[in-house]
């Protein structure tokens, strides 16, 4: 199957795609933000660069694209019908990244909080960022939300 775009089209459209303060990321930090909590961003010197850090609370926080990072079952991640299995690839280096740098951190002492991006939708937003909240705060809640 052939891509439905230009090479040139293709290339300008990826282009626009983000990697930092995508919208479910400033959802993330604002509702952090108006509860009080002050964070870093992007830090460099951690494995996997974490999207949000909470250095008083020793906790990293990912904000996961659902196609990006691969989330199974997930009606977001659909695997691409042109190139199928370069962006499987990509996608498995991804998931593997991710993987590496949370362990790492959670043997250096850090809490590691996984958000997909599903679980901020309209739907679920709520509840998604309150457990968030209880997770900072020690209550005994899954890490992955």
């Amino acid at each position: 199957m052939t891509d439905v775009h230009s090479k040139e089209v293709r290339s300008y459209n990826m282009s626009k795609i983000k990697g930092k303060d995508t919208k479910p990321e400033l959802l993330v930090r604002k509702f952090l933000h108006k509860h009080g909590f002050r964070y870093r961003l992007h830090v460099k010197d951690l494995p996997g660069k974490p999207d949000i850090v909470l250095p008083k609370y020793k906790t990293v926080i990912f904000v996961h694209g659902c196609f990006w990072h691969g989330h199974e079952n997930c009606k977001y991640y659909v695997v691409p019908k042109t190139r199928t299995e370069w962006w499987l690839n990509k996608i498995e280096g991804n998931i593997t990244r991710d993987n590496v740098a949370a362990r790492f951190l959670q043997e250096s002492g850090w809490k590691v909080v996984c958000i997909w991006e599903c679980a901020l939708k309209k739907d679920f937003l709520e509840n998604t960022l309150e457990q968030l909240k209880a997770t900072l705060f020690g209550n005994e809640l899954p890490k992955q939300v």
